[in-house]
């Protein structure tokens, strides 16, 4: 990605994370807390202008970033977590967001391989999709999802572990 923008943000998600996780140890308790492994690094992807995804113009993808929370984390524990991680980082978090996604039905994969063999299981999926009465519902609110079980930085590529997620809808008759 240019300037690293991508790389940049998961450092940001990661630092509020671990934030979050390890306010156990310092003055601000969190309501409901236990103790918990930070879920993995997931990415919203799209393009605009287009119905799905176009592989073909990798370059034209956009994105959002996000490590899931747990439940028990609220808005202002986040917002704490940013001001914490502000103070001892002394970095720029205002990028960072807290969301609540609501995906609704979808059909999803575990892609194992590198990113750029995905085409192979979004196609599996969607003729899974169509086989079962279904189609395709990506929208500027309903992004294909993929969930990163692998960490790209230490995982070879034919082993990496990608659960990918597309939104679907019965389909209309």
């Amino acid at each position: 990605m240019e300037g690293g923008d991508y790389k940049a943000a998961i450092g940001l998600l990661y630092a509020i994370a671990f934030t979050i996780k390890m306010s156990k140890k310092g003055s601000h308790q969190i309501e409901g807390y236990f103790d918990y492994v930070i879920p993995p690094l997931e990415g919203f992807w799209w393009q605009d202008g287009i119905n799905g995804i176009d592989y073909a113009h990798k370059e034209d993808f956009h994105w959002i970033s996000v490590i899931r929370l747990p439940d028990f984390v609220a808005e202002n524990d986040f917002r704490w977590a940013v001001d914490e991680a502000t103070k001892k980082k002394k970095q720029d978090f205002s990028r960072v967001e807290f969301l609540t996604i609501e995906e609704g039905l979808c059909v999803q994969c575990m892609h194992i391989g590198p990113y750029d063999n995905e085409p192979a299981t979004v196609t599996m999926m969607h003729k899974f999709m169509e086989q079962h009465d279904y189609e395709l519902d990506i929208t500027d609110k309903r992004l294909h999802h993929e969930i990163y079980l692998s960490d790209a930085r230490k995982v070879a590529p034919e082993k990496r572990r990608t659960v990918i997620r597309h939104p679907i809808r019965e389909k209309e008759e």
